[in-house]
């Protein structure tokens, strides 16, 4: 269950996570949107990050996910729409 690529997706996910709302903050906080400073963006992007590995970790335990860190269940061997 718990395997090296698992983990490797779970963490690309929350790197990810953790870049896409930094950007975002700063982003906003640049253009006068929000007025964030760069400690209070790390932090919200730093939990970001961490819901980002609660939500892997739903996704394999839950009803809905499968085998991978993704919500969607997909077997693309047995899914004819995909191999089209």
């Amino acid at each position: 269950m718990f395997s090296t690529a698992l983990f490797k997706d779970s963490a690309e996910r929350a790197v990810s996570a953790f870049c896409q709302t930094l950007i975002a903050l700063v982003g906003t906080d640049g253009a006068g949107i929000l007025d964030v400073g760069l400690a209070d963006s790390l932090k919200a992007s730093a939990i970001a990050g961490l819901l980002s590995i609660v939500k892997s970790y739903a996704a394999i335990k839950g009803p809905i996910g499968g085998a991978n860190p993704s919500m969607v269940n997909l077997d693309v061997a047995t899914d004819a729409d995909l191999n089209d």
